[in-house]
């Protein structure tokens, strides 16, 4: 276990040192893009291999415990992030808004049990992975999106306006958040999905409105309601930054809420 938590302070200075310079680079005016997208690939990999050696020695994926939830978690939202850092290259002082959410993580990350956790037999089957890996995507493109939404409302409030001019205009950074809004619906419904054919082979039902499926329930009618809100009605972009930081909370306490007061993050009987 040394080794591994090694690995992991390693990467968490890293994430924290791409997150620092991205933001002075905003605070500044400068463009450290080079140097941010150098030191999050650095923290992916190391944080990846910790993952890695920690699968390795338990016999099973990072999803059982707080502390590998967290840890996995951290590590896709910031895989998703860093890719659309990469290719959009007009947004990427959001990451002076989004690091520091992830740094919230890390933190509690660093502050939780690492001890290891119980996979039963009966879940550990592919929809397992399918439907964990479809639930962080949605979550880190929810993400890419709360972070325009960041400078949507900064600017609104009038704070850091100059700091923000390079980005795109409201008009613009609304559009784009809700295209990653879009493909979060699309993900978090073949998560919901993907997770009832699992629930049936680990639990023998599709589904039981145990808190978590209800949770994510209600965070899929909350997304899908903003989208058709800012479709429809034709939100201004400030309206629209406040119904993606909502969904977004919501997402965020139905992905932690859980596990945080409870053992497991499902109940069932196996």
């Amino acid at each position: 276990m040394e080794r591994e938590l090694q690995l992991l302070w390693v990467a968490v200075a890293c994430y924290v040192a791409a997150g620092v310079v991205a933001i002075f680079g905003v605070v500044l005016g400068k463009r450290p893009e080079r140097t941010v997208l150098g030191l999050l690939t650095a923290a992916l990999a190391i944080h990846g291999y910790s993952i890695g050696v920690r699968w390795e020695r338990l016999g099973h994926g990072p999803f059982i415990t707080l502390f590998e939830i967290l840890s996995s978690n951290i590590w896709s939202l910031t895989l998703v992030f860093a890719l659309a850092y990469w290719r959009y290259r007009p947004v990427r002082p959001i990451a002076a808004i989004v690091m520091p959410i992830l740094f919230v993580m890390m933190a509690w990350l660093l502050v939780t049990d690492p001890e290891r956790g119980h996979l039963p037999a009966t879940y550990d089957t592919l929809w397992l992975y399918i439907h964990i890996g479809f639930g962080k995507i949605f979550l880190g493109a929810v993400l890419v999106a709360v972070g325009m939404a960041g400078v949507i409302l900064l600017r609104e409030a009038g704070w850091g306006i100059a700091k923000l001019a390079r980005l795109p205009a409201d008009d613009r950074l609304d559009d784009l958040a809700y295209r990653f809004m879009a493909l979060g619906l699309i993900f978090e419904t073949l998560m919901l999905v993907a997770g009832a054919i699992w629930a049936q082979d680990a639990w023998g039902r599709y589904w039981a409105w145990d808190p978590l499926e209800t949770w994510a329930f209600i965070t899929w009618l909350t997304l899908a309601f903003a989208l058709h809100l800012r479709f429809t009605v034709k939100t201004s972009p400030r309206t629209g930054a406040v119904m993606i930081l909502s969904v977004f909370a919501l997402a965020f306490l139905t992905f932690f809420g859980v596990p945080f007061i409870s053992t497991s993050p499902h109940k069932g009987a196996i």
